[in-house]
Order: C-alpha cells, then structure tokens, then sequence
C-alpha cells in the first residue's frame, strides 16, 4: 500500500505565496507522473498541474505563470508553488500519484487527503 501525505495548505492574503508538499511512502518500485488538483465546493475535481517522472509539466490555464510544479524522485515528493495567489484559487488541493508497487502489477493511482487553500480578497 502507498500513502500520499500533503502539507503546506493555508490561509494567505491575495497576491501572497504558498508552498504545498506531497511525499509518497510504502511499497514503491517507481512513480510515474504526479500531480496537484483543486477542487471547489460543488465542483468536480480539476486538474492544477502534473509532472512525469522525466520532469516534463502541464499546467492549468488558469495558473500558468503563476505556479510551478515541481519534484525530487529521491524523496518520492511533489511540490507546488503558488504564487501571486487569488481568491479564486481558493479550494481544497489534492496530490495524486501513479505508482508501481511490484514488478508484477500495474501502477496505481493514489490520492493524498486533500488540504486547503484559502486566498482572502
């Protein structure tokens, strides 16, 4: 089993930063992409930005220039900065991440508890 463990959630004023962090821990052989969503209350989960193992990213249109992702294969951690925050980006972020277990199996995806984001205007 894996587990995704995110911290760096908060409250910040509009304009202000925040760094969240995602580390994967338990039986892994390899992670293959990884990524950050947002889900607003009543909405559908969205995808914020992801990152393959080689370091290649997508953003979100609605973040680009403004968040970078980012990670350290040898931690089995996932970053996102956010930066030049706006009420808008106001929801609760999730990390996912697509991991082989065992060389046997095919990857799984795993999905951390979610932590909230609240930008005040």
């Amino acid at each position: 089993q894996v587990q995704l463990v995110e911290s760096g959630g908060g409250l910040v004023q509009a304009g202000g930063s925040l760094r969240l962090s995602c580390a994967a821990s338990g039986r892994i052989i390899s992670i293959n992409a990884m990524g950050w969503y947002r889900q607003f209350p009543g909405k559908q989960r969205e995808l914020v930005a992801a990152i393959t193992s080689g370091g290649s990213t997508n953003y979100a249109d609605s973040v680009k220039g403004r968040f970078t992702i980012s990670r350290d294969n040898a931690k089995n951690t996932v970053y996102l900065q956010m930066n030049s925050l706006k009420p808008e980006d106001t929801a609760v972020y999730y990390c996912n991440a697509n991991v082989r277990g065992t060389y046997f199996s095919a990857p799984v995806t795993y999905w951390g508890q979610g932590t909230q984001v609240t930008v005040s205007s």
